[in-house]
């Protein structure tokens, strides 16, 4: 499909003419549409190799390369009133734009959709979410690394991060374990460095899973310790449901930190990594199935919900 749209945008653009028309300030149609085409269609064909962050990192550079050249070379050789190339005169007007939504996404908020039931009740499928992206220190775009150091991860923040074992895909879980941590899940009941995790009956929770099945959970509220002060949020567990399936466990990096029994699994948090968990606890894939999750795959920090399509009443909530 990107292929098609890269193939069609240099039909058009090349249909358009290689100059505007007399008297006319901006090219035609076909020439704007076929740009737009062909610039979707290369940052889709990208995306299959790189993350959304590289792409738009490689096109901010290709556009601000063609800006340079015409600010600083061809502009100066251009005759008086003579106009610049599509080439040159759409990279300028693409420039400006991809470079603030790039540096926006990059060091200030990006968006996330939730894409499925693991986060329930907090969060359900179609919300659409705001993730700081400096709570955690400024980072080096793509390489991901902290370069400015503003604050560090918190027992109970909701993180989005990249996927550790395909990180160009995007995971939102809970987090349950810091550096050094040692983390306890038996029986449905947290324990963390030995200390059992309060959790307090709150009745019970239902959802339609993907339009099909009706699920009924039971729901509590934990209580998790963490600086400055406590996380109290819900999580729902399935009854006569195990703790987890032993066949999606994969095998990880410091896989041998952790071992797992009928009832339940331990394991011990390595340093620069942490341990992941949905509130949705026996309809997650998280960090009991996949491992850890390390500090440069951090994306950033959940604050928000800013709209959900089905449910306007959610536009607006804090994420807890």
């Amino acid at each position: 499909m990107f292929v098609v749209a890269m193939v069609a945008g240099v039909l058009m653009i090349a249909s358009g003419g290689k100059h505007k028309a007399p008297g006319e300030k901006e090219w035609p149609a076909s020439v704007q549409w076929g740009y737009i085409l062909l610039l979707a269609g290369f940052f889709g064909v990208l995306s299959n190799w790189m993350s959304f962050s590289a792409v738009m990192l490689v096109i901010v550079l290709i556009t601000g390369f063609g800006w340079a050249l015409d600010r600083f070379y061809l502009a100066r050789r251009r005759a008086p009133g003579e106009e610049p190339g599509h080439v040159i005169d759409n990279a300028k007007g693409f420039f400006p734009i991809i470079l603030v939504v790039f540096l926006l996404r990059a060091f200030v908020v990006e968006p996330f959709q939730i894409p499925s039931s693991s986060m329930r009740p907090g969060l359900v499928v179609g919300d659409f979410i705001l993730v700081n992206k400096f709570d955690y220190g400024l980072r080096v775009p793509v390489l991901n690394k902290v370069m400015v150091p503003v604050g560090e991860v918190a027992r109970g923040d909701v993180v989005v991060f990249n996927f550790p074992p395909n990180p160009r895909v995007d995971y939102i879980k809970r987090v349950i374990g810091l550096p050094g941590d040692t983390v306890e899940y038996r029986n449905k009941r947290l324990t963390i460095n030995g200390q059992s995790v309060p959790d307090v009956d709150d009745g019970t929770y239902e959802y339609l899973e993907q339009g099909l099945a009706m699920i009924r959970t039971d729901q509590f509220v934990e209580k998790l310790p963490s600086a400055p002060q406590p996380r109290s949020y819900k999580v729902v567990t399935t009854p006569d449901t195990p703790v987890y399936d032993p066949q999606q466990v994969r095998d990880f990096p410091y896989r041998d930190n952790c071992k797992y029994e009928e009832d339940g699994f331990t394991c011990k948090v390595p340093d620069g990594h942490y341990f992941m968990l949905g509130d949705n606890r026996d309809n997650s894939l998280d960090s009991r199935y996949w491992g850890f999750v390390s500090d440069d795959l951090l994306v950033g920090k959940a604050f928000l919900i800013w709209m959900n399509f089905k449910d306007f009443s959610r536009i607006g909530q804090k994420i807890h």
